[in-house]
């Protein structure tokens, strides 16, 4: 088994917590659940609802997913975290699936949550698997 590698992405999404952006170890890409800030200006207020933000979700784990090297096409697994699950769910999902083709969706697991950091109506985290030819 290799040694992990911890990445911190330059032009990354400013963490909202101590973490490192994505963990690899021997071809697996862990990624830190993204917030819908905007890397560009972290400090601007979050995009409103929770399509708009979910949109800035999944752009902002394609920003870390790059700094590695990968892409959406490498996810085999996320985990979408809902403030208000009843209410959003629908429009989450309509969201989220024009991020994937239908035939190439990764394994998912939603979850309704009581809160999440800066105020966010979504949170998303990934697995990623890198191809064996491929190195960090």
């Amino acid at each position: 088994m290799s040694e992990p590698i911890f990445h911190m992405i330059t032009g990354g999404p400013r963490p909202v917590a101590p973490f490192s952006h994505a963990v690899e170890a021997d071809g697996w890409v862990i990624l830190t659940g993204q917030m819908p800030t905007d890397p560009a200006a972290p400090d601007a207020p979050l995009p409103q609802g929770v399509a708009a933000q979910t949109v800035r979700v999944m752009e902002n784990l394609r920003v870390v997913l790059r700094g590695v090297g990968l892409d959406l096409n490498h996810v085999v697994q996320m985990r979408a975290y809902l403030t208000e699950f009843e209410r959003d769910y629908a429009a989450f999902n309509e969201t989220y699936q024009t991020f994937f083709p239908p035939d190439r969706r990764p394994a998912r697991t939603t979850v309704g949550v009581t809160a999440l950091a800066v105020g966010a109506l979504v949170e998303i985290d990934c697995i990623a698997r890198r191809p064996e030819t491929e190195t960090p």
